[in-house]
């Protein structure tokens, strides 16, 4: 595993974490519907893909997966108010009753994550948009996830 991506896991794991912790729930998004609960279990589900606990098809149109696999492996970041096709008009109901157990949720997720490639490191797992990704590219679509959502939330944050 490269510096890189050993430094981005362990932001996953330690520093974004630290940021989800210290923003407050009541903090309105700078663009988007969710709230920053809704932005942490939405998060979650994301790591569960990553993880193999849900397993999905592809949706992306075949002949666009290279360009955007290349997308995940730049470090250009997702654009505030990118659409994902896969949520409604409205944010789904929350499952955890506050932002502290959603962070305790997605710290299982990860901590998950991390275990599952440890025993399978060779592991391709499909995400719906960018196609089949390995651990590293993983981290990397993970990454600029989750600093897209901090920004989101007026985290700032250096260029990936």
């Amino acid at each position: 595993m490269d510096i890189n991506i050993n430094t981005k896991l362990s932001f996953l794991l330690n520093g974004y974490i630290d940021h989800l912790r210290k923003l407050d729930p009541e903090t309105k998004g700078l663009w988007g519907k969710m709230n920053v609960q809704q932005m942490i279990e939405h998060m979650t589900e994301s790591l569960q893909e990553a993880n193999g606990k849900t397993s999905r098809t592809i949706i992306s149109p075949i002949d666009r997966l290279q360009a955007m696999k290349e997308f995940i492996k730049s470090e250009k970041e997702f654009r505030p108010n990118t659409k994902n096709s896969m949520m409604g008009e409205t944010p789904l109901p929350l499952r955890n009753l506050n932002v502290k157990e959603a962070i305790n949720e997605i710290v299982i997720e990860l901590k998950d994550f991390e275990k599952y490639f440890e025993k399978n490191p060779e592991s391709i797992i499909v995400n719906p948009f960018f196609g089949e990704l390995n651990f590293e590219e993983w981290i990397q679509l993970i990454h600029k996830h989750a600093l897209h959502h901090l920004r989101q939330f007026g985290v700032s944050l250096p260029p990936s």
